[in-house]
């Protein structure tokens, strides 16, 4: 995620990537779209609609799992998508608690999440 995108710009391309197709783009997605498109997170089918490109959907997977380690790291109980904890878990960021439910974030998830808010401050 080195293109450093911000609020509004992940906003509207989760919105592109939920909308219906045909669908009137909202405000945040006609501000956004010149520099997604850029960026090659979006594109515009030969019906001119707008997608989400493999790109695109890459990066929102890889916020989805940033943001859920963060919510395991704060709540050991907070719900993640079923991806992003196969994911987490696959990659040994977090560890299930067992019976009791949720997951606990290991010592490679907290260095991950160090490393990711040393790089973004």
């Amino acid at each position: 995620m080195n293109d450093n995108l911000s609020t509004d710009e992940f906003d509207a391309l989760t919105q592109i990537s939920k909308a219906p197709k045909g669908e009137r783009p909202s405000a945040c997605i006609a501000r956004n779209t010149k520099r997604l498109s850029g960026l090659k997170y979006v594109t515009y089918g030969k019906d001119g609609c707008l997608a989400i490109s493999d790109k695109g959907k890459q990066v929102l997977f890889v916020k989805s799992c940033i943001d859920g380690l963060r919510a395991i790291s704060s709540n050991p109980l907070a719900t993640l998508h079923k991806d992003v904890a196969t994911f987490l878990g696959k990659k040994g960021h977090i560890a299930p608690r067992g019976e009791a439910g949720g997951f606990d974030i290991t010592q490679k998830g907290r260095e991950s999440l160090a490393d990711i808010d040393s790089k973004n401050g």
